[in-house]
Order: C-alpha cells, then structure tokens, then sequence
C-alpha cells in the first residue's frame, strides 16, 4: 500500500492548483505604472482565447502573461521594450498588429484584394444594368 501512496505522489502534486502570479490580478501601487501597463495588455492577445486581450482574459496563461508585464513595467521597463520582449517570447502572433512579412501578408492584403473585388464586380453589374 505504501509503494502504491509513494508512485501517486508525484500525480497529486503535479494537478495541485498553481497560485496566480503576484500580479495577475493585482493593480500595481503607481496609477501611472498601471495605466502604462493596462494599455499594453489590452493590445496583446492572449494565447489560450485568442479572441481576448490578455487584460480581459480568464486563462491562466494570461494571468501569467499580466504578472510579466506589470512586473516589467514596475521594474521601470518602457512598454514598447516589453512588447518587443513578448513577440520575441511568442511570436507576432501575441499582437493584434502583426507587421508585415511574408508570413502576415494575406493578413494585409486580403481584405484590399476584396475590396477591389467587390468594386469590380458592382460595376460589371451596374453596366450591364443600363444596357
């Protein structure tokens, strides 16, 4: 029974509740650290949702990725140095603005091809409504 209780251990403590970050949850003291640090996470998206800025999100991951950036930004760390930080981290990805690169073009340019699409076909179709 005891070799039993001693090959379980490492599976109860391996699905035992990790506690939150310090501050994942937690506004930093400094109004203007926190406002710095608030609006950089409302423009990283967070890896788990993927539809959810990392400040409105309830994944653990965010809550994490919250921790990070307000403990840089309490360091003293710029926003944009942080940012910079993350996509080298996790990749363009975490960004709701990837730049522009092989990778992220169709991102770019789908939505202008659609456009001229679209602008192309109305008039094809008004043309051929007056004749």
């Amino acid at each position: 029974m005891r070799w039993l209780l001693i090959a379980l251990l490492p599976l109860a403590i391996a699905s035992a509740p990790v506690p939150a970050a310090r501050w994942a949850n937690t506004q930093l003291p400094d109004a203007r650290q926190e406002a710095q640090a608030k609006a950089l996470m409302e423009t990283l998206r967070c890896l788990v949702c993927q539809g959810q800025s990392i400040a409105d999100s309830d994944a653990d991951m965010a809550a994490d990725m919250r921790a990070l950036v307000r403990e840089r930004v309490a360091r003293g760390e710029q926003p944009g140095q942080i940012r910079a930080w993350l996509v080298e981290r996790y990749g363009d990805y975490v960004t709701y603005d990837p730049p522009f690169s092989a990778v992220t073009a169709p991102l770019w340019l789908a939505p202008i091809l659609l456009l001229v699409l679209g602008v192309v076909v109305a008039r094809v179709s008004f043309r051929r409504k007056r004749r």
